[in-house]
């Protein structure tokens, strides 16, 4: 439960703290005092969108902090330590700091997080009824969401919302397919095309530059030849002097003066060497000779097969280098545009698959909806009956639509149906309930649905605008039941509801050298009664005002 509420530079509030207790408190104060400022400042602390607003004029930042006790709430503990945020004992401490620039920094316990961890947070601490919580009864999908709360089905919710996402997953991916499908038939066609030209060329990695090597080397066959054979009768088969002979005489001749003078033994030595290396080049070059020949066929093999790899490549805009990488590039894209082609004939199957999966969640769900239906709907008219509406009754239509274009939330139309007076039928609220009729009808369901849900603290603000006399007191009533197993805070203008609380709390403002002030204060016994006489007569308080009062208090011990 909410223990403590500390604020400072919030709106008009300067500086503001408030301790809490158990049971049903009443918030009351003059019109236009700020009585919802502690349930706005409350709503930021809980992750509610920030902006500069929220700074108190002239001020650097707005601060906020609320305390809580959860040593009873154990899906609060759990999130705390599933996000490593435990702090000291059972308490846990929330704080919005929001800067005159309007960004803002959130912490729990101490720990910066983001505002949308204190949001998820917060709804195990604390849920807030608006004043216009009437008028969103009105749309059928908040009927749905009121329904889902208090039958308490989070699993069939999660399974039906699990087999939408699958089901609009795969109809999205057709759907991206089909356009996709429609664009490529034509790429197709010429990829079947080039890719086929390039298989019946079939050029292998590597294999352009080879050619490119043995083109070249075979054009030039003929000057091989001849050059080779002149060097080698150079250099040791020709009839005349060779270089062979020429180095023998030297060799021979240094090898006689080496005998002279030892100085040239080296000398000598490399000449023998390089008559030697002289000898085995003219046999390599022999060898070369004999197993060179002039193939023709195969250098006009070579330039036609070199000719089409610079033509395919000059069509296909890369270098004749590239042309391999090329092949494989475009017989992926074909591929793969196969495979898509493939992918859309399964994908009908997994549709209506996923489709059946989906209808059979939502009918669970649809099932569980009718059984709570009809409880709710007995609950709301018993509560109608004690808010004055003797005649009342009221009835939740399900209508279950196989048909229907899937969402998440299933495939149920939903009408809150209600009549109000004695004859008349059951018709939509929307059609029949009046302003009043409406704000009595949807506390009686926030009240139901709170005591179902069992969140901790329950805020109302001012949900009990459009009523007075005995319907306020049987407001009062409902709400101070419900105090007596959960936190109640409720924000009112009303004596018969104020009275009802077990607690108090004074909204007051005031101007001082030019700057509003607002205040809070706890009221004891006498506040209380001065309090309740004031919302019962204004500023003409008289002695039976004060003794009303206290008869009001009075009555709920």
């Amino acid at each position: 439960m909410l223990c403590g509420l500390k604020i400072t530079n919030f709106a008009i509030v300067s500086e503001l703290e408030t301790q809490w207790r158990s049971g049903m408190t009443a918030i009351t104060g003059e019109t236009g005092a700020g009585k919802s400022i502690a349930i706005d400042a409350l709503s930021l602390c809980l992750g509610e969108r920030a902006d500069a607003g929220a700074v108190r004029p002239g001020a650097k930042q707005a601060d906020i902090s609320a305390r809580f006790d959860i040593s009873q709430l154990p899906k609060a503990q759990q999130y705390l330590q599933e996000h490593m945020l435990e702090g000291d004992d059972d308490e846990c401490l929330l704080r919005r700091v929001v800067a005159k620039n309007g960004r803002s920094k959130s912490y729990v316990n101490g720990i910066a997080v983001t505002a949308g961890q204190l949001k998820e947070l917060g709804q195990y601490l604390l849920s807030i009824h608006g004043q216009h919580a009437h008028q969103l009864l009105l749309k059928s999908d908040q009927q749905l969401h009121l329904l889902d709360e208090y039958a308490g089905h989070g699993a069939l919710l999660e399974q039906v919302a699990n087999a939408h996402h699958t089901y609009t997953n795969l109809h999205r991916e057709r759907q991206q397919l089909e356009a996709k499908h429609a664009q490529q038939q034509a790429q197709k066609q010429l990829l079947e095309y080039q890719v086929a030209e390039l298989d019946e060329f079939s050029l292998n990695e590597g294999e352009y530059a080879d050619i490119e090597v043995e083109h070249h080397k075979l054009s030039h066959s003929q000057q091989l030849l001849e050059g080779s054979q002149q060097q080698l009768y150079a250099l040791y088969e020709g009839e005349e002097q060779t270089i062979n002979g020429a180095l023998q005489q030297s060799a021979a001749a240094i090898a006689e003066l080496a005998n002279i003078d030892n100085a040239l033994e080296g000398v000598a030595t490399m000449l023998n060497d390089a008559c030697v290396q002289v000898e085995e080049a003219s046999r390599e070059l022999r060898a070369y000779c004999d197993g060179a020949e002039l193939d023709p066929q195969r250098l006009q093999y070579l330039d036609e097969r070199l000719g089409t790899a610079v033509t395919l490549a000059r069509k296909h805009m890369v270098e004749p280098e590239a042309l391999v990488e090329h092949h494989q590039h475009i017989k992926a894209e074909l591929e793969a545009i196969c495979v898509d082609d493939q992918r859309l004939a399964q994908l009908d199957e997994e549709i209506a698959s996923a489709l059946a999966a989906y209808q059979q969640h939502s009918l669970a769900l649809s099932d569980s909806r009718k059984h709570a239906a009809e409880q709710l709907g007995e609950l709301i008219g018993a509560s109608m009956h004690e808010l004055s509406m003797e005649n009342g009754r009221f009835a939740i239509e399900l209508d279950y639509d196989n048909e229907r274009t899937p969402s998440k939330q299933g495939q149920d139309r939903i009408e809150f149906m209600v009549s109000t007076n004695p004859g008349q039928p059951l018709q939509a609220l929307s059609k029949v309930a009046s302003g009043g009729e409406l704000s009595r009808i949807s506390l009686a369901i926030q009240v139901i649905i709170a005591q179902r849900v069992t969140t901790p603290t329950l805020i109302f603000d001012e949900v009990d605008v459009g009523i007075s006399g005995p319907t306020a007191a049987a407001v009062g009533k409902l709400l101070r039941r419900l105090g007596e197993s959960t936190q109640v805070i409720c924000v009112t203008h009303l004596p018969q509801v104020a009275s009802s609380a077990m607690n108090q709390f004074f909204v007051a403002k005031e101007v001082a050298n030019d700057e509003t002030y607002t205040q809070m204060q706890p009221l004891n016994k006498q506040g209380r009664v001065d309090e309740i006489a004031r919302l019962l007569a204004g500023d003409n308080i008289s002695k039976a005002t004060l003794a009303n009062a206290k008869e009001l208090i009075a009555a709920h011990g």
